[in-house]
């Protein structure tokens, strides 16, 4: 009678073979709603502190009392807190409250004067409009540049829930010209949704650069978000920028932005 052969002892059994390839096959890293691998937690707040950390640099260089009046708000309102806690017979348990308001004032206090540096020093540069607009929050879908003149003159586009807002800057003269014939041709294109024109300047009937934001996020919502997206679909025939709108309206373009995305947090 035949023997049988004994079994391959080399061969690799089921348990070790799953085990194997369960260290072979990674996870696949998780996306975001771009399609981009998510950024941690820890990652995401130390990215968040070093930009704060920036804007308070650049801040505090146009702004030399800026920490002063930081600490003095900090003081005051913590030891107003304080004060009640002491009057309540509770004085250890306000404590802590006291200095988590006071640093929300010394954040507050921080974003408003960080505000009013960053337009201190863009008014009146080339793109500083198309900046402000760039950095508004929500939907809004900004093409700098559409119509414009070789004097650095410039129609900027806005689309969003308000309707079209065509934000012109540069002379008042050459600007009117610039917005009525961008109006024109955008009325063919988008119907009965309304159409906005605003000239920045602090003359009168202009809107002040620092105030731009604020005024086109306080426009009427006259259309739908599923109305925008078709309105943004018939105007993509009108194409994007016509002339070159820099970047940012100082060379330090890139830290600027960082410093307006921080004061919009706060503001």
């Amino acid at each position: 009678m035949a023997r049988s052969k004994p079994a391959d002892s080399t061969a690799p059994s089921g348990k070790g073979s799953g085990k194997g390839s369960g260290k072979g096959s990674g996870k696949a890293p998780k996306l975001d709603k771009n399609g981009q691998p998510k950024v941690g937690r820890l990652k995401k707040l130390g990215g968040q502190a070093r930009m704060i950390k920036q804007a308070y640099s650049l801040t505090r260089r146009n702004d030399p009392k800026l920490p002063w009046v930081m600490l003095i708000w900090f003081v005051a309102v913590a030891a107003v807190v304080e004060l009640i806690g002491i009057l309540l017979d509770s004085p250890f348990v306000f404590l802590p409250l006291a200095l988590i308001t006071g640093g929300l004032a010394a954040l507050i206090v921080f974003g408003r004067r960080a505000q009013g540096s960053a337009y201190r020093q863009v008014e009146g540069q080339p793109g500083a409009a198309a900046w402000v607009l760039e950095g508004m929050r929500g939907d809004w879908r900004v093409t700098s540049g559409v119509a414009g003149t070789q004097q650095m003159d410039a129609v900027h586009r806005v689309l969003g829930r308000p309707g079209v807002i065509l934000v012109a800057e540069g002379v008042p003269g050459r600007v009117r010209g610039l917005l009525a014939q961008e109006k024109k041709k955008i009325a063919r294109v988008v119907g009965d949704a309304p159409i906005y024109d605003i000239v920045v300047g602090d003359d009168e009937g202009q809107i002040p650069l620092r105030k731009l934001s604020t005024h086109v996020m306080k426009l009427p919502r006259n259309l739908s978000a599923a109305e925008v997206n078709a309105l943004g679909r018939r105007m993509s025939a009108l194409g994007g920028a016509r002339m070159p709108v820099p970047g940012g309206p100082l060379p330090g373009g890139k830290q600027m932005s960082v410093s307006q995305r921080q004061v919009r947090r706060r503001g």
